[in-house]
């Protein structure tokens, strides 16, 4: 492009051309100015509307130690939430005659528990006298039936079926001590028994 040219070229111009060619020109030059914004707006708007990947939730895996009388005895992994009866499930169900009265089935387990099946409590033997079977022997809490807290000083019946009731609800013991949460056994109570119990 010559601007020499131009500018004689503009010179020859009367006075009104051009202020018509000086207004041409900025309404030009606006409307460059107006498109460009625009256009870059919309670039930048489109540049931040990218869609983010989210990264699916993987679900929390537990370990769970199934032993007992089942048919698969073994650590097993589970999904977080899973139940006394999935972990059964897991290790192929319990063997044929197994009663599962005495486990809450549908208690949420929590890692690194082990879930014991069909328990058979040993008895000692009872003299000929004696018209009742009594336990002397150590008793695991997580494991004892009825009539083992039974044979526990302090202990009767009602009492026991409270330690088996809140073992089902709340999952095994962890302490000696967590005894002390179940209702009608206090510190003396405990003290007494402590050299029978065992986790």
């Amino acid at each position: 492009m010559n601007f020499a040219r131009l500018k004689e070229d503009f010179q020859d111009y009367t006075h009104s051309q051009r202020r018509a060619l000086i207004a041409i020109s900025l309404i030009a030059i606006l409307f460059a100015t107006f498109l460009f914004t625009n256009t870059r707006g919309r670039a930048v708007a489109q540049e931040s509307a990218k869609p983010t990947l989210t990264m699916p939730a993987v679900a929390k895996t537990i370990l769970i130690h199934v032993a007992g009388k089942v048919k698969r005895p073994d650590v097993y992994p589970l999904l977080a939430g899973s139940r006394v009866s999935d972990a059964i499930k897991a290790a192929g169900g319990a063997q044929k005659g197994v009663d599962l009265g005495d486990i809450n089935l549908a208690r949420v387990l929590v890692d690194g528990e082990q879930v014991y099946v069909g328990y058979i409590a040993k008895v000692s033997s009872s003299s000929s006298k004696s018209s009742k079977t009594r336990f002397t022997g150590v008793i695991n809490i997580n494991r004892a039936t009825k009539a083992e807290f039974d044979s526990l000083a302090g202990i009767g019946p009602v009492i026991a079926s409270r330690i088996i009731n809140y073992r089902n609800t709340n999952g095994p013991f962890l302490a000696l001590d967590d005894l002390l949460k179940v209702s009608g056994i206090g510190s003396k109570t405990l003290e007494r028994i402590r050299p029978r119990l065992s986790l």
